[in-house]
């Protein structure tokens, strides 16, 4: 099981009361409620390996560097020379997110990330190379390229709450966009994506870039129609593939996730009991957590058993 960890500490954050607090007084909405959904998963579907995957680098500079508008409403400020852009996230929950990883670490769960690149990236390497089934927890449906019926891989997609998650497989995806999930990265980046500030081809939407794939098969098929003047493409959809040919050659690197991260070898296998049992019941105590903290042991201690 691998998890978009920060899709899911934002969702406990946004929707998890801030009244939740620890004795001292400081919010752990988000902690609470990461630690919730993954007791919550890990009862459901008893994996026998779990990573929280995580954003290095939430806006690798060589994405901006093809296409500059990439997650651009999401900086709230941009700092000349060599600093990082910073994103947007409250203050409230910034500080909660060294107490997700010391947590974390104490319970023995591990947290997977790689320098210069994203979650997903972590998650595209990890699925890619997995030898056993894979879901992946996440509410980005950038993902839903990495889901393969024939390998066991699916996203367990949270875009309605963890709660009420829906499975992803490739007839999930056929049926929502008229694609394969081989072809869901390039019919993202013909239709583009607001969420990640990818403008798309102009006047392509969902229909017209599954249409296009249903009859030229993937975005290189699509580009070749479009500069073969005997091509049977109609004129509006070839006017409008070549007028956005600068961002077509650039884009799909962009859109597709990695999948040969180099991440050393990682111990994802889930403890039946936590390598710090002190230090999870000290810090459980300390942020006023021991019930959740408790669900996420017992939970793990029934998925193992």
């Amino acid at each position: 099981m691998l998890l978009d960890t920060a899709s899911l500490y934002f969702r406990a954050f946004f929707g998890v009361p801030d009244t939740f607090r620890s004795p001292q007084g400081e919010p752990v909405n988000a902690v609470r409620g990461l630690l919730d959904f993954i007791a919550r998963l890990v009862n459901d579907y008893s994996p026998t390996h779990l990573a929280c995957c995580w954003d290095n680098d939430w806006r690798p500079q060589w994405r901006v560097d093809l296409i500059p508008t990439y997650k651009s409403h999401r900086v709230v400020s941009v700092i000349p020379g060599p600093a990082p852009d910073i994103e947007e996230v409250p203050d409230p929950l910034s500080a909660q997110i060294p107490v997700i990883v010391e947590i974390l670490h104490a319970l023995g769960i591990a947290i997977v990330g790689a320098d210069a690149h994203e979650a997903d990236d972590v998650i595209g390497t990890l699925a890619t190379t997995a030898t056993c089934p894979v879901d992946i927890v996440t509410g980005d449906r950038d993902l839903f390229q990495l889901v393969d019926d024939a390998r066991a891989v699916r996203v367990l997609y949270t875009a309605r709450g963890v709660a009420r998650h829906e499975q992803i497989t490739d007839e999930a995806v056929v049926a929502r966009y008229g694609v394969l999930p081989s072809q869901y990265a390039d019919f993202a980046t013909l239709r583009g994506d607001a969420s990640d500030g990818l403008p798309g081809v102009s006047g392509v939407g969902e229909k017209t870039a599954a249409a296009l794939l249903l009859k030229y098969a993937d975005l290189r098929g699509i580009r070749e129609a479009a500069a073969d003047p005997g091509s049977d493409m109609a004129p509006g959809p070839r006017a409008k593939i070549l007028g956005a040919s600068g961002y077509l050659a650039v884009a799909p690197r962009v859109v597709a996730v990695a999948t040969d991260l180099e991440l050393g070898t990682p111990d994802l296998r889930l403890p039946r009991t936590p390598p710090a049992p002190e230090r999870v019941a000290e810090l459980a105590q300390r942020w006023g957590l021991e019930s959740s903290v408790t669900r996420v042991l017992e939970a793990v201690a029934k998925a193992s058993g």
